[in-house]
């Protein structure tokens, strides 16, 4: 995937109030960050945002963070953020390499990953967020009854994860390699990534799971 860059999202990203610059300063204390006690759900690699962002809608009782390593993507969630002014969603720019930086032990109640970089080549598959080396990672960062759910329409990303999710001896909740054709599709909040992907016929592949 080629990213376009968008003049001044920098600069955007550096002036806006709804992304969170110091972010290893607030680890073990989001609470100050949003001024509630609510549970903490984050989003690793949100892109433009359309996900995080119907999720902080229809859970106003749930605080979300949304990470994103390209200025030029999370411009585009700021943009939709500045309309919606929802109080319960932030922003880092950040590489998810150095998640364990900013969430304490416990402190996030579930993680959220959609439509991750795929790595493709062998030699980089510990990057793939769903390699047991960040597995390993949101262990420490989830509270006792969390877990994550991973969408994706590359099928051997799919595979690979569920490999790596046994390997890493956590336990499947939900598999389904066609998300939309499921009993699971009720519900299903949709990013910009899986609206396109579906509307070209390419099935989604689901899993919830949970250490």
């Amino acid at each position: 995937m080629r990213l376009r860059n968008v003049k001044g999202s920098r600069e955007t990203i550096a002036d806006n109030a709804y992304v969170v610059h110091d972010e290893t300063a607030f680890k073990g204390k989001w609470r100050e960050v949003f001024g509630n006690d609510h549970e903490l759900r984050v989003e690793i690699g949100m892109g433009k945002g359309r996900f995080i962002l119907e999720m902080a809608r229809l859970n106003p009782e749930v605080n979300f963070i949304g990470i994103e390593k390209y200025s030029s993507v999370l411009v585009r969630a700021i943009e939709k953020q500045e309309e919606a002014q929802l109080p319960n969603l932030k922003f880092i720019r950040m590489d998810a390499e150095y998640i364990c930086d900013v969430f304490a032990p416990g402190e996030v109640s579930y993680i959220y990953l959609n439509f991750s970089d795929p790595w493709p080549k062998d030699r980089h598959a510990k990057r793939r967020l769903t390699s047991t080396r960040f597995l390993a990672r949101y262990v420490d960062m989830l509270a006792e009854g969390g877990g994550v759910t991973f969408k994706t329409d590359n099928r051997e990303l799919f595979d690979f994860s569920l490999e790596q999710i046994e390997e890493a001896g956590w336990t499947k909740e939900i598999v389904t390699f066609d998300l939309h054709n499921s009993e699971y599709a009720e519900g299903n909040v949709m990013t910009e990534y899986e609206a396109r992907f579906s509307a070209q016929g390419n099935p989604i592949c689901m899993v919830k799971f949970h250490p």
